[in-house]
């Protein structure tokens, strides 16, 4: 989308999903959010158009978010497993705790990103 993006396109849904999957500014769409790959640290602000990243505010709502969404996917899974297939206890301890630290792991990110994408476009004033 980006530049040849149709009127209107910035604000949907489906884009702000895409920014904060890209993991860019919310405003240009060019600059990285983050300091480096593997970090959750934000940088200052966007390499190309200046914007002040200190003055988002996602706090704690990612983690929340991911807690819930995942909790509520990965138990019943877990349950019929268990129902269905008689393995021990550690297997299952290992096999689901592992699955849900690496979905919370690789998913914070770009949840971080579209919660900023979604804070910059609804209040973009609170960014100036």
């Amino acid at each position: 989308m980006g530049q040849n993006a149709p009127p209107g396109a910035d604000r949907s849904v489906l884009f702000l999903i895409w920014r904060g999957l890209c993991q860019t500014c919310p405003k240009c769409n060019r600059g990285a959010l983050y300091k480096s790959r593997f970090s959750l640290t934000m940088r200052d602000q966007c390499a190309h158009c200046r914007l002040d990243f200190s003055k988002n505010d996602s706090a704690d709502g990612p983690a929340v978010f991911l807690i819930f969404f995942l909790g509520f996917l990965i138990v019943p899974i877990a349950l019929l497993v268990s129902m269905n297939v008689d393995w021990p206890l550690w297997v299952h301890a290992i096999l689901w705790g592992g699955l849900m630290l690496v979905m919370t792991i690789g998913l914070l990110r770009p949840l971080k990103s579209l919660v900023i994408a979604i804070q910059y476009h609804t209040r973009p004033d609170d960014w100036v």
